[in-house]
C-alpha cells in the first residue's frame, strides 16, 4: 500500500452536548486534505478511539472516507475485545476504508500464538497495521511471524525502544522487504532523526491535525523546528497525562475550528497550558513564514 509523506490523524469532534459532530469532522478532514497528507487515520488514538461507541466509530470512519474520496488511503482504528475489533473492522470495510490500525487487545494477555490468532482474525477483514504499545511489545521473532500473516502490512511503534526496533526492522525486512514501519510515538517528529537511522521513514503527525504548515515544513527539512517548536511541545505534553490528545484538540480549536472537548478520562488543557500552546503555535508559524 502506498503511504508516504505526513500521515494525518484527525481528532474526533463532539458538539456542546457531547455527541459526535459529523459536519465538523468533515470540515476538519477537508482542511487537512488541502495540505496533501499521505494517508488519513480516522478514529485512531488522536481521534479518541477508546472513547467512541461502535456506532460513533463507524460514522466517523464513514465521514472520513467520504471526504477523502479515494485520494489517499484511509485507515480506521480497531482493537480491544475481539468482538468489538471485528465489528469495527467490518464497519470500516463497509465505509470504504483501506485498512486498520490495530490497537492492543483489552486487558487479557495470552501467549504469542494467541495474539497471532487475534491479529489473523481481524486481518481477514481488512489489511492491518499492528500498533506496538501497551501490552503488545514484540520480540523480533514474533514480529517476523506476524509480518507473515496474510493481510498484515505494517507495524507502528509506540514503545520507543530503539534497540528493539532495530532488531525487529532487520529481522522482518530480511524476509519481507516491503513491510511498512511507522514511528508512532506522541509528537513523533522529535524522534524521527533516530527512527530514520533505523530505516523507518513513516510517522504519525499529531501536529498536522492543528498546524499542518508546521508539520510540512519539518518534513521538508526545517530542522530548527525541533528546538523551537517540537521540543517545547513535548515538555508541555508531559505535564499532564492525556495531553498528547487534549493538546491536539485544543490546538485545532485555537486554529479556528470548534471540535469540542475531550471525553473523560481525558481532561481539558488548563488555561495556563493553553497560553503556552498558543505561544508555541505562533512561534512555529513564524518560523515557517521566515
Amino acid at each position: 500500500m502506498n503511504l508516504s509523506g505526513v500521515l494525518f490523524f484527525p481528532v474526533t469532534p463532539f458538539d456542546a452536548g457531547g455527541a459526535l459532530a459529523e459536519e465538523v469532522l468533515a470540515e476538519h478532514v477537508r482542511r487537512g486534505m488541502e495540505h496533501g497528507p499521505g494517508g488519513v487515520f480516522a478514529a485512531c488514538g488522536t481521534g479518541e478511539f477508546s472513547a467512541l461507541s461502535e456506532s460513533e466509530h463507524a460514522r466517523a470512519v464513514r465521514v472520513a472516507t467520504e471526504v477523502v474520496a479515494g485520494r489517499v488511503p484511509v485507515f480506521a482504528g480497531a482493537g480491544g475485545p475481539l468482538g468489538a475489533a471485528l465489528n469495527q473492522a467490518r464497519a470500516a470495510r463497509q465505509a470504504g476504508a483501506d485498512g486498520l490500525l490495530l490497537m492492543p487487545p483489552y486487558l487479557a494477555q495470552g501467549p504469542g500464538h494467541g495474539f497471532e490468532a487475534y491479529v489473523r482474525a481481524v486481518a481477514e477483514v481488512l489489511p492491518v497495521i499492528i500498533y506496538q504499545r501497551g501490552s503488545v511489545v514484540l520480540e523480533p521473532e514474533a514480529a517476523v511471524a506476524l509480518a507473515g500473516l496474510p493481510g498484515v502490512i505494517g507495524l507502528k511503534d509506540g514503545v520507543g525502544d530503539i534497540d528493539r526496533m532495530q532488531r525487529i526492522v532487520l529481522a522482518v525486512r530480511e524476509s519481507y522487504p516491503d513491510f511498512l514501519f511507522f514511528n508512532g510515538l506522541p509528537t513523533a517528529e522529535l524522534t524521527m532523526p533516530a527512527y530514520r537511522g533505523l530505516g523507518v521513514e513513516l510517522y504519525s503527525s499529531a501536529v498536522f491535525a492543528f498546524a499542518p504548515e508546521i508539520a510540512l515544513a519539518y518534513l521538508n527539512g526545517e530542522e530548527r523546528l525541533l528546538t523551537e517548536f517540537y521540543a517545547p511541545l513535548v515538555r508541555l505534553r508531559g505535564k499532564v497525562p492525556g495531553y498528547p490528545i487534549s493538546l491536539v484538540k485544543a490546538g485545532v480549536r485555537l486554529r479556528g475550528l470548534d471540535v469540542g472537548a475531550v471525553r473523560p478520562p481525558l481532561v481539558e488543557v488548563s488555561g495556563e497550558h493553553l497560553e503556552e500552546l498558543e505561544a508555541l503555535i505562533k512561534t512555529g508559524l513564524e518560523r515557517v513564514a521566515s
